[in-house]
């Protein structure tokens, strides 16, 4: 069973893409079991609405603070639904290791604290070991253990998607500022005031970063990141035409109940 809430379709609502149907998953943080259990909701919620072309969105975050980051991006990477395009943006977590990667190893103290040990661990590494290593050092145990293939998708994610009247990004946008003049600081990085803004900003923003209990629209923007890591809660935000809904899985389980 799916978990559905739908949100209002007045006819004031933004649209997607006329013949297209799009997932949009919040932060993974290296929850595999819930990612995976979300995907096979989306395959079949748009198996049961009919022909449409499917995009999967996913919002950032993909990697540390849960267990399996290294699985997480090799499902990702990997054709996670057959048919879909798939379309992955970067965030400030995979901002940071692509960093290490490029032998920015001042940065590896910080990232130990918030996520990265479990990332870490997810490539077979000892995060207690790395961290008592120079930054030099722990940079070059952490590029042997991360495989290329995971760096050239790193390395390959986007920074926002336009869909429609949607725009995709991972934390949000400054307020006031044409969307082609975003920076990518603020694209990955950013809380306030873009989360209290509620003016229109000419576009609906999707995002994640900032943990909700639940997916919430405030204005002109819907924040999706249900905090899976902490919460064993991972969101989807459907969107076909004027109509969007909510697919949910909870540590793993679906329900079924409706909100309009």
């Amino acid at each position: 069973m799916v978990f559905r809430r739908l949100f209002s379709t007045a006819s004031a609502e933004p649209r997607g893409p006329e013949g297209w149907r799009a997932y949009v998953i919040g932060d993974v943080h290296g929850r595999l079991d819930l990612l995976d259990r979300l995907l096979y909701e989306i395959e079949r919620d748009h198996e049961a609405r009919g022909p449409a072309k499917g995009l999967l969105v996913l919002l950032g975050d993909l990697i540390d603070r849960g267990p399996q980051s290294a699985v997480v991006i090799e499902r990702v990477r990997s054709a996670p639904l057959p048919g879909f395009r798939v379309v992955a943006l970067a965030g400030n977590h995979e901002e940071v290791l692509l960093a290490i990667l490029n032998g920015n190893g001042e940065r590896l103290a910080s990232w130990l604290t918030f996520g990265g040990a479990e990332a870490l661990a997810s490539y077979g590494l000892d995060p207690d070991e790395i961290g008592r290593l120079a930054p030099d050092q722990a940079v070059e145990r952490i590029r042997a253990a991360v495989p290329e293939t995971h760096r050239r998708f790193l390395e390959s994610l986007a920074d926002s998607f336009r869909f429609g009247d949607y725009l995709f990004v991972h934390a949000g946008i400054r307020p006031g500022v044409p969307i082609e003049a975003q920076t990518l600081q603020d694209l990955r990085w950013i809380r306030e005031p873009f989360l209290s803004d509620s003016r229109d900003h000419g576009v609906t923003v999707v995002h994640g970063h900032t943990m909700t209990e639940r997916v919430v629209a405030h204005g002109s923007r819907i924040g999706v990141d249900t905090g899976a890591y902490a919460s064993g809660r991972l969101s989807a935000l459907g969107i076909e035409g004027a109509e969007r809904w909510v697919l949910d899985t909870i540590d793993g389980r679906a329900a079924s109940i409706a909100h309009v």
